[in-house]
C-alpha cells in the first residue's frame, strides 16, 4: 500500500492501513465512553467532515502522489472512506440502541418501590364561598332553590319588569340561542320567578348558580357565579332587608364589617340600592383597592317591585318582599386575595393548595 504523502494529516507518515488501525482505536474509545453521542460526532467530523476531515484531506493530496501510484492511492483512500462510513454507521446504531434502552429504563416501573399516593383534589374557592353562604342562610331560615341555566325571555326579562328596550336584552350583553327565543340566563333571578310561580308565601330562598354575560376582562368573565336571596311574606319592610344584610355580611366577612346602602335602580326592585361593605383589605382606612374610600361595593338589593309580584300571581296589596344578589366569584377574590378572576377558571392546582392551606 502506498505511503501517504508527507503533507497529509497526521504530520507523521502513515500508511492507509495504519490510518485504518488508528480509526478503529478511536472508534473503540467512543464505545467505551458509555455511548457519548458528542464523542461520536467529534469522530465523524474529524475523519469524514467536509471541511477538515482526514479522508477529504487525503483525497486533496492525490496530486502530490506520483502518477504511476495514483490509481492505487485513490483506491486505498476510497476504501478507507467506505470503511470509516460503515463503521460510523455501526457506531450510530449501537449508540441509538443504548439511548433507547436508557429511555426504557427511565420509563420502567420498579415494582419493589413503595406506591405513590395519588394527588387528591381540593375544594375550589367558589365552592367554599357557596357553601359558607348556604350555611349562613340556612341558619336564618332560608332554603336553596335551583333552576335551569337555559331560560326563556319571560323568566329572564319579562317577569322581572325589564322593558323591551332595556340594554340587557341586546345581543351585545346576552348569549341568545340560534332561534332567539332561548338564552343563557344572565342572572339567577329567573329562579326567583319560578319559585314565586310554584309556591305560595311565605317564601325564603337563596338561588345560587352559574350565569352568563358578554363580559371578559380582569374582573369579569363570560361565565360567573351568583347567589340571590328572596323573601316574600306579609309585612316585610326595608328594615327586614337591612337586618338580613347585616346578619349575612358580618358572618360572611367579619363581625366588625359595616354596611351602607346607596340609592340605585333595578327593574325588578323598588326602591333599589347598592350595598357597600367595609374594605376587607384596609378595614376602612383607605387603600388602592377601594380607591381610598374605605368601602367596597358588594351587591345590589331592593324591595320586590309590586308588578313582579303580580306577574307571579302574588297579591302585592297583601304581600311584600325583598331581594338581593351578589357575585360569588368577587367574594372569593376578596376573601382569598385573588387578583385576577381568570385564575378561578384555569384549573391551577397551586391556587387550590393555597386556598385550602
Amino acid at each position: 500500500m502506498a505511503d501517504v504523502p508527507g503533507g497529509a494529516p497526521p504530520a507523521s507518515r502513515e500508511t492507509v492501513p495504519q490510518l485504518e488501525q488508528r480509526f478503529e482505536t478511536e472508534a473503540a474509545a467512543v464505545i467505551a465512553s458509555k455511548g457519548d453521542r458528542a464523542a461520536w460526532e467529534d469522530l465523524r467530523l474529524r475523519w469524514i467532515g467536509r471541511k477538515q476531515g482526514i479522508v477529504r484531506s487525503l483525497l486533496g493530496l492525490t496530486g502530490e502522489v506520483p502518477a504511476a501510484d495514483r490509481p492505487a492511492y485513490g483506491q486505498a483512500v476510497n476504501s478507507l472512506k467506505e470503511k470509516v462510513e460503515a463503521r460510523l454507521a455501526e457506531l450510530d446504531a449501537t449508540l441509538t440502541e443504548r439511548e433507547r434502552e436508557a429511555v426504557r429504563r427511565r420509563a420502567s416501573v420498579d415494582v419493589t418501590l413503595p406506591g405513590r399516593r395519588p394527588g387528591l383534589g381540593t375544594l375550589h374557592p367558589v365552592t367554599l364561598v357557596n357553601r359558607d353562604m348556604a350555611k349562613i342562610f340556612a341558619e336564618i331560615g332560608f332554603s336553596v332553590a335551583e333552576g335551569p341555566e337555559i331560560e326563556d325571555d319571560f323568566h329572564n326579562f319579562e317577569a322581572l319588569n325589564f322593558p323591551h328596550d332595556h340594554p340587557a336584552r341586546d345581543t351585545q350583553d346576552t348569549f341568545f340561542m340560534a332561534d332567539g327565543k332561548l338564552l343563557l340566563r344572565t342572572h339567577t333571578s329567573p329562579v326567583q320567578i319560578r319559585t314565586m310561580l310554584s309556591r305560595k308565601p311565605p317564601i325564603r330562598v337563596i338561588c345560587p348558580g352559574r350565569v352568563f354575560r358578554f363580559d371578559n376582562d380582569l374582573r369579569h368573565s363570560p361565565m360567573f357565579h351568583q347567589v340571590e336571596c328572596l323573601a316574600v311574606a306579609e309585612g316585610i319592610t326595608v328594615g327586614d332587608l337591612k337586618g338580613t344584610l347585616e346578619a349575612f355580611l358580618t358572618r360572611l366577612f367579619s363581625p366588625d364589617t359595616k354596611i351602607r346602602l346607596r340609592p340605585s335602580f333595578f327593574p325588578f326592585t323598588e326602591p333599589s340600592a347598592e350595598v357597600d361593605v367595609t374594605c376587607q383589605f384596609c378595614k376602612g382606612k383607605g387603600c388602592a383597592v377601594c380607591s381610598g374610600s374605605g368601602w367596597m361595593e358588594i351587591l345590589g338589593c331592593g324591595m320586590v317591585d309590586p308588578r313582579v309580584l303580580s306577574k307571579c300571581g302574588i297579591d302585592p296589596e297583601r304581600y311584600s318582599g325583598f331581594a338581593f344578589g351578589m357575585g360569588v366569584d368577587r367574594v372569593a377574590m376578596i376573601r382569598y386575595g385573588i387578583p385576577n378572576i381568570r385564575l378561578l377558571f384555569e384549573n391551577d392546582e397551586r391556587l387550590l393548595r393555597q386556598v385550602n392551606g
